[in-house]
């Protein structure tokens, strides 16, 4: 791509060589370990799922029992088979009879590791192609309607109630909305377990779930059979339960996951140890299963000021994008993060915006990017707040951004009413097909302020970048360089479920998985 910014490309390699170093140094940390998560992950992969008489999940349940027994460092998967040749059950009887306390994983005798292995790789391989066909049905409808060039408007839906949530997905779009995204409860993030069953009762948005993630497909499948187009659905693997829900959205056929290395980190207070291990195995199951991740940079201009921080943005960027190639998944479906967040009582903020965005996407040209509209300086007036997401839907269009969240003119009023997703789409087609080149024909003062500012906050990344990689990642957070926000190594929640491998542990997804379909 020739760049319309005069981008110094010596300092873009330079930059992102930085953050293949910081993952690699961090990558060595997470090979080492795994997680509680982790492994609840590895038993929902072999198909074990519900719960026990006291609604208590069997993927806890299983995890809880090898963790008693001291055998996390050998992983589930281990154990699961080793029950699997002892008793001749399948992994859900095996599960079932571990929740009746008929059936200890840790004390039944060892196998040999090749008839373990030979059991586990059985049922492994026919949840991968579960997931792989999956990914063809995806494939099979985008190639029946047709996908959408330009920008994917990309809507919320948060009512607390799956049934409900589904009439407004099916309202938006026939209304034109490509993505759906179902706004998670308050608090799930914390939560050290995925809840069970269809839920109508959520604060703020609506529980993740197995089961809500299959009735909103299902109802997104048929709207978009009826208009003739596929509609993607967005939901959250973030939190403690990270890989559990990448493996529930790879299972149920979701397309979009907001899955950031250091979200959890920074804004819920997870263990950065835990979220680091945790991002890795839900971006191999995202990469397989041929998800668009959403990263969570535009999160840090919520603390901290757009201008003065926007080149924490685009380090996080590079680091995010280190991360997911580490993971197989490739820049097609890194959905990196920003957002349109400069107060907007800023002198040529509009001006500044444009520079940061055109950045990104020349610096990550293959990636998806997920452009976020303006919400820290939303005020309740719905007529300045329809011309700021104006404002927004044009930076999108004039930049190639593609995943388009859609600014809504009621933001700091209220949850969005149908009508205002509405408004705010027909703002979007009008913006979108009025400039719908204006991007190609425009061509920017090589001295100028657009130019400039991109160049600068280029340098500011390359700068910081060079440190993280002298300090490691972890160090980094503990000083609280992005977001403002500083977080202890050993502290947040989640440290106890951490765990440190042992040499004979086995997960076979990784190797089933890592690098995408074949």
């Amino acid at each position: 791509m020739k760049s319309k910014l005069n981008l110094n490309w010596d300092l873009v390699a330079q930059a992102r060589e930085s953050a293949k170093n910081i993952a690699n140094d961090t990558q060595s940390f997470i090979d080492k370990h795994t997680t509680v998560a982790v492994e609840r992950t590895i038993c929902r992969l072999l198909g074990i799922d519900g719960v026990d008489e006291l609604e208590v999940p069997l993927p806890n349940v299983v995890v809880e029992n090898i963790e008693k027994g001291n055998g996390i460092s050998i992983g589930a998967a281990k154990f699961i088979g080793n029950a699997m040749v002892e008793t001749g059950l399948n992994p859900q009887e095996i599960a079932e009879r571990v929740a009746k306390g008929e059936l200890d994983l840790t004390s039944l005798p060892m196998h040999d590791d090749f008839e373990i292995k030979m059991a586990i790789d059985k049922i492994a391989g026919e949840m991968v192609d579960r997931i792989k066909a999956n990914r063809g049905k995806r494939e099979s409808y985008l190639e029946e309607f047709g996908d959408k060039t330009g920008p994917y408007l990309y809507v919320i839906v948060a009512t607390g109630n799956i049934y409900e949530d589904i009439k407004q997905a099916v309202a938006a779009a026939k209304q034109g909305a490509d993505i759906i995204a179902v706004i998670r409860t308050t608090g799930q993030s914390l939560l050290d377990y995925v809840p069970y069953g269809a839920t109508t009762e959520g604060f703020g948005g609506t529980v993740a779930t197995q089961e809500n993630f299959r009735l909103m497909r299902n109802a997104l499948d048929e709207v978009g059979e009826e208009l003739g187009r596929y509609i993607r659905l967005c939901n959250y693997c973030s939190g403690l339960c990270m890989p559990e829900i990448a493996a529930m959205g790879a299972i149920e056929r979701l397309d979009v996951m907001l899955n950031d290395a250091l979200y959890g980190i920074l804004f819920r207070d997870i263990n950065m140890k835990r979220t680091i291990v945790d991002q890795y195995f839900s971006r191999i199951i995202n990469g397989y299963a041929g998800v668009i991740i959403n990263t969570g940079e535009d999160n840090y201009l919520t603390t901290a000021d757009a201008i003065e921080e926007a080149h924490t943005v685009l380090a996080s960027q590079f680091i995010n994008e280190q991360f997911a190639l580490f993971a197989g998944l490739p820049e097609e479906q890194m959905g990196l993060g920003h957002a349109f967040e400069i107060n907007p009582d800023t002198e040529n903020g509009f001006l500044l915006e444009l520079a940061q965005a055109q950045m990104a996407r020349e610096i990550f040209p293959k990636a998806p990017l997920k452009y976020m509209p303006p919400t820290k300086f939303k005020t309740g007036d719905i007529f300045k707040g329809n011309v700021q997401d104006a404002l927004f839907n044009m930076v999108t269009i004039m930049t190639g951004q593609k995943l388009h969240l859609l600014g809504m003119l009621t933001e700091a009023i209220h949850t969005p009413f149908i009508a205002d997703r509405a408004i705010s789409i027909d703002n979007a087609n009008y913006v979108f097909n009025n400039m719908k080149d204006f991007g190609d024909e425009i061509s920017f003062k090589p001295d100028g302020i657009i130019v400039n500012r991109a160049n600068e906050v280029l340098g500011n990344a390359a700068n910081l970048l060079t440190e993280i990689e002298k300090l490691g990642l972890f160090k980094t957070l503990e000083q609280g360089v992005f977001a403002g926000i500083k977080r202890p190594i050993d502290g947040g929640k989640g440290l106890a479920g951490v765990y440190e491998k042992d040499n004979n542990y086995y997960n076979p997804f990784i190797e089933l998985m890592l690098g995408g379909a074949k």
